[in-house]
Parts: C-alpha cells; structure tokens; sequence
C-alpha cells in the first residue's frame, strides 16, 4: 500500500479550495485561507458583502450585463475578493497576521465546470497584503501547480521601480500573467 501525505502548502491550499466551494460570483471561484504558526488564522471567499443579496439571489450579474471586461471596474461588482475577505474576517476576530502565510486558490467557471487561472492577487488586494504584514503568498498556475511569492520581494520591486510598472501583473481576463 503506498501512502501519500499531502505537503503543508497543498494541505492549506486544499482547504483554500474547499473555502472557494462558497463563491457567489458568477465568473470566478476563489478561496483564501491565512495561516500563521502552522494554524488556520482566517478565510475568505469571492463572495456578496455579509447579509447582502449575491448575484446568484438576484440571478444576475451587473458587470455582465454592461459587458464590462474581467478585471475592469471593480466598483459595479458585488463581491468582495477571497483575499479580503480572509483579511477582514481576520480582523473582526482580532488575529494578527504578522509573518503568516496567504493560500490562494482561484479557478474560472465555465460551461463545464471549472479551468485553472492563475491565482495572483489584483493590484488592490496586493497593497493589502503587503500592509499586514504576511510573508507568503501560494497560489496556483493554469496548470494547478502550486506557486510561491516572498511578499518582501513585491515590496523590493515597488521600492526598486514604480508601483504602476509592477513586474508580474494580475491579468484582468483570468487567462494569463502579463510579465514585462
């Protein structure tokens, strides 16, 4: 009998999906999950402001309907990303996330199920991120395979190069990372 056991970045990346599982976003599914000290500090998902109707209640969704392109115009959108939620909900518990880890994991809906993108946080939620303090950032590629950031180095780029020419950029269709 073989025995497989799961690395601790795939084990918290596993729950980040399961977390995902709850999306109420018609385009996308993402879970975040924030661990520090080898526990499970907080999590979120793409998902509706709490004891807000989602676009599944209302059965539709207002960027699709004015054809507003994947990562554009974030403010016509009703949820809240998966990595501020984790970030909020860590802070209405009063957990410090100083030098903890983020598990992001991020997939497009499609006609037939879903298609791993990459999971790399919007501009907005990296700013975020970097604020509180984590160190690491796990994510997927479009393969599934798990990739790892050093958050200080985000910083160093920003402090090396203007913030605005950021050296990998989330790609506002969910397809692709733009590197320049």
């Amino acid at each position: 009998m073989d025995y497989f056991r799961p690395s601790k970045d795939e084990y918290y990346w596993n729950i980040a999906k399961a977390v995902a599982e709850r999306t109420t976003c018609m385009s996308v599914k993402g879970g975040a999950l924030i661990v520090r000290d080898d526990q499970i500090i907080s999590a979120g998902y793409v998902g509706a402001p709490r004891n807000t109707k989602n676009c599944f209640e209302i059965k539709t969704c207002l960027r699709r309907e004015l054809n507003v392109p994947s990562g554009q115009r974030y403010e016509l959108c009703r949820s809240v990303h998966a990595e501020q939620n984790a970030i909020i909900n860590s802070a209405r518990s009063g957990s410090s996330l100083l030098g903890g880890t983020m598990y992001l994991y991020f997939a497009k809906r499609t006609e037939n199920g879903e298609k791993f993108v990459l999971a790399y946080p919007c501009f907005i939620c990296k700013k975020m991120i970097i604020n509180a303090g984590l160190n690491r950032f796990v994510g997927n590629d479009e393969s599934g395979k798990l990739v790892s950031y050093n958050i200080a180095d985000w910083a160093k780029d920003w402090q090396d190069h203007d913030m605005l020419y950021d050296s990998i950029k989330y790609d506002s269709k969910y397809d692709t990372n733009v590197v320049k």
